[in-house]
């Protein structure tokens, strides 16, 4: 497998980063030329606009918030991911345009139009070949999240339903793309089910 972009998206809780590393450990361990990538962040100036965007403190508008995760996905598109994809590497990444679209268009009521207007023009029209949707119940996912909440987590729970009811129906308009994944408790279970779907998919 050569040249794919594969990127994880899910609401709060819901194991991305585990399963996001779980399987780029696997596709490194069978040889494979991968790197691995979080987003907001990645890079230099993209982790720096993260730290803005997940402080409790930062006073930031819907509109403001949607420009500085496409200011960072620029950033870390230009720097990392696109020359990654020239160079034939598989890229694993933790979140990408689609959490825009759930976060910021679906659960902030940004224009989703625009969303991806904006997006087209930050990724240089990258996309992925393969979106793993991990699908988690949101008080289930944000019961793990009692302490320490970012600035995205203290929203409340009406927000992240908006959130995952947004996920799904960009499911349902590309069911090609983007995969559905339940959560399961078992950890390693919900990995053996993202295998399945990468060998049926790529």
């Amino acid at each position: 497998m050569k040249s794919k972009f594969i990127t994880f998206e899910g609401s709060e809780g819901c194991g991305k980063s585990t399963q996001s590393e779980m399987l780029f450990s696997y596709l490194k361990s069978c040889g494979s030329r991968v790197i691995y990538l979080r987003e907001p962040g990645g890079v230099a100036l993209s982790e720096k606009i993260r730290a803005l965007l997940l402080d409790p403190k930062s006073k930031i508008s819907a509109q403001a918030e949607t420009l500085l995760y496409m200011a960072a996905r620029a950033q870390v598109v230009e720097e990392i991911i696109k020359p990654a994809l020239e160079d034939k590497k598989i890229v694993v990444c933790d979140r990408f345009l689609d959490s825009t679209i759930a976060y910021q268009g679906f659960g902030l009521g940004i224009d989703i139009k625009l969303i991806k207007l904006l997006g087209n023009f930050a990724t240089q029209g990258i996309k992925p070949d393969l979106t793993i949707f991990l699908d988690l119940p949101v008080e289930s996912g944000l019961k793990h999240r009692h302490a320490c909440k970012d600035r995205i987590e203290q929203r409340s729970i009406s927000y992240h339903e908006k959130v995952r009811r947004g996920y799904l129906t960009l499911a349902k308009q590309e069911p090609q793309r983007i995969k559905i994944v339940k959560v399961l408790e078992d950890k390693f279970k919900t990995q053996d089910k993202i295998r399945e779907v990468l060998r049926y998919a790529l």
